[in-house]
């Protein structure tokens, strides 16, 4: 096959959580854009396999009830002269969150007929096929001046085609982050939705018996690694929510005085206080351009929604009902508002206008409705129902429509969106006197739910967007 090649550099700046605050890098990625004929017969096929016949629509939007996982062979990266580690990280990250995905059936390297030995050349796509696999990723990674290179390659083995090729320059301590890029690039070519792998998740780390249970903020990849305290514990801290620029934090903590919102910078750890309110706050969250933080303020036995702006502190009441009112949520657009209220007897979602005209409740199920939040595509809002000693994790659409519930249990509660709008976060308590929380996602379809790693117990995450 023929194709033109260009490179281009572009910067990310990265923190690992190994290193001090000071030593935030940057990354430099060269990447080879190659253009080539599309393979219409494989994302045809790719199609058809991730909406499968079991599918149906809800008010135009079609849903697939499962997935049948694609098999894709991820052959060990071809490493030497002091990358091997680099290499093996790669390999086993790509191969990790495809896996997860739900979408992707990785198969064992023991089974691989062919032992990739050089780069350059096309593979054996005969051995390939005869394992059953429908892609395959190849890919190499080598120092070059003190710098790692790593390059890799997506096959479709049916039709014998380069699906996509690039190369990226950073330095060893950046393969992890690296693997989640060439993992995003996968997952996007072969299933048409956007990645969320190069992504990190903020939330409450628990430690203790549950009387005493200290609380800290952290943060880590999307996949468990690389967990790093923001919070020493000497505080409560409760839902933290990323801001648009993925390096900037909204949470509350309860010190010895009043509950204070806080913004907190994530690569520094330097926070400040988002104002002085004379009573309780609850459940910040930023606007969609990051210049606004929308929150609960107690007034009595009642409390009511209010918007800050970050530039003129100006703080602007947008409920004013004699109820518990909380947990908002802008839409994507900034133009709506999601929230919970009590004012008809029992917790229910309402949607608003982003002035507070219009507020419309939008859940009438049997049960009580909490904390809703919109997800990045605006398409649905995601809430926890409470019912039948169950409490689930759903969604549903902005005027109400459609409700489904994707998972159930003891205790779910909290759920975040994935910047692709694919997948679900949550937290599940465990029952019992050495029960506590954990996190855990779920497809958008209700299936491959999973129970995500940390060190111990863990509540109230959010998702960033992409860091790339």
């Amino acid at each position: 096959m023929t194709c033109g090649k260009t490179t281009r550099s572009i910067s990310i700046p990265i923190s690992c959580s190994k290193v001090r605050d000071s030593d935030a890098r940057m990354m430099t990625l060269a990447i080879p854009f190659r253009t080539f004929k599309p393979v219409h017969a494989f994302v045809i096929f790719c199609l058809a396999l991730f909406a499968s016949p079991a599918a149906y629509a809800i008010d135009g939007v079609v849903v697939p009830e499962r997935a049948d996982p694609l098999p894709i062979a991820i052959a060990p990266f071809l490493a030497g002269g002091g990358a091997e580690e680099t290499g093996g990280t790669l390999s086993g990250v790509i191969t990790n969150n495809l896996g997860r995905s739900g979408y992707f059936a990785p198969l064992d390297p023991a089974t691989f007929i062919e032992q990739v030995s050089n780069f350059e050349q096309a593979p054996n796509f005969a051995s390939w096929q005869q394992i059953k696999a429908k892609a395959l990723v190849t890919g190499q990674a080598y120092m070059d001046g003190g710098k790692i290179k790593v390059e890799f390659r997506l096959w479709d083995v049916n039709t014998q085609q380069q699906l996509a090729a690039q190369q990226f320059t950073t330095t060893p301590k950046n393969a992890r982050r690296i693997g989640h890029i060439i993992s995003d690039i996968i997952y996007k070519k072969l299933t048409t939705f956007d990645g969320y792998f190069d992504t990190r998740i903020v939330f409450v780390s628990e430690e203790g018996p549950k009387d005493k249970r200290v609380k800290r903020l952290a943060i880590m990849d999307q996949d468990g690694f690389n967990v790093r305290a923001l919070t020493d514990g000497k505080d409560l801290v409760l839902t933290p929510r990323f801001s648009p620029s993925t390096n900037e934090i909204t949470y509350m903590s309860f010190g010895k005085a009043e509950p204070r919102v806080y913004l907190m910078n994530i690569d520094t750890k330097q926070r400040e206080i988002v104002g002085e309110f004379p009573n309780m706050s609850f459940s910040p969250r930023f606007s969609p351009d990051g210049q606004r933080v929308i929150m609960s303020l107690q007034d009595g036995g009642n409390a009511n929604i209010f918007e800050l702006d970050l530039r003129s502190r100006a703080l602007r009441q947008l409920t004013n009902v004699a109820a518990i009112n909380t947990a908002p949520s802008y839409s994507p657009d900034g133009s709506q508002i999601a929230f919970e209220s009590d004012r008809g007897g029992t917790q229910q979602i309402y949607v608003m206008g982003a002035d507070g005209s219009g507020q419309n409740r939008i859940s009438f199920g049997n049960g009580r409705y909490s904390t809703p939040v919109w997800s990045p595509d605006g398409q649905w809002v995601a809430f926890t129902k409470q019912g039948g000693g169950k409490f689930a994790i759903g969604v549903m659409k902005s005027d109400g429509s459609g409700e489904r519930i994707l998972t159930e249990g003891f205790h779910n509660e909290g759920p975040t969106w994935a910047p692709n709008s694919r997948v679900l976060m949550f937290f599940r308590d465990g029952q019992g006197a050495n029960g506590g929380p954990q996190l855990w996602s779920v497809d958008i379809t209700g299936y491959n739910e999973q129970k995500v790693p940390t060190p111990g117990f863990s509540s109230d995450p959010a998702w960033s967007p992409k860091l790339n």
